[in-house]
């Protein structure tokens, strides 16, 4: 059985919103399957954002930071779930991001000028992007730029291998079965650990 770590990116606290819905089912999903799952909101840790290299390189992530950076150690997977805002995660989202995967825990600075070692290594993850448009059209007409900057340029950058993505489209204005049908793929997600 798998140790999973939901991290849910929708920065609104104040309302349910489908992230919500997906962190839940696949929770749900998971634990039956007898894997142990933990959730970070982001929206209710406080962290600064970070606004230079000196910072991101030098200083120590505030403590709830920190402990995420703990649990992230001991888990052999990740679930990352937001909504796409102005074609991109959100920047409450992005901003953790930095404070989490600094040098020393996600990778190792080199020794030499281009080697660096990544740091977490032999852990999977799994990403859920939920959108106003339908997922075809971001996949086809935007190549899902964002997302894949997201998996090669920060997950696989510090070693998360594979790296699965579901696009969910229509979530806003989607109709009840569509959204029953992605909660249903979502289920079975959860149960694999995947």
């Amino acid at each position: 059985m798998k140790k999973i770590l939901i991290i849910n990116g929708h920065p609104d606290a104040d309302h349910q919103h489908f992230c919500d819905a997906i962190v839940q089912k696949y929770t749900s999903a998971a634990t039956a399957a007898g894997h142990s799952v933990e959730t970070i909101n982001v929206n209710k840790i406080e962290f600064p954002l970070l606004s230079s290299k000196r910072e991101f390189d030098e200083e120590e992530p505030v403590a709830a930071v920190a402990e995420v950076q703990e649990k992230m150690r001991n888990i052999d997977h990740l679930v990352v779930v937001y909504p796409l805002w102005l074609g991109d995660m959100p920047a409450l989202l992005k901003g953790f991001f930095e404070q989490l995967f600094r040098p020393g825990f996600a990778v190792q600075p080199a020794e030499t000028k281009q080697r660096f070692r990544k740091l977490l290594k032999g852990k999977s993850a799994r990403v859920f992007v939920t959108m106003g448009m339908p997922g075809f059209f971001y996949k086809w007409f935007f190549r899902a730029h964002t997302l894949k900057s997201l998996k090669r340029n920060i997950l696989d950058f510090v070693g998360f291998n594979p790296v699965k993505s579901t696009v969910i489209g229509t979530a806003n204005e989607g109709n009840d079965a569509e959204l029953k049908e992605a909660l249903r793929e979502v289920s079975k997600l959860g149960q694999l650990a995947n």
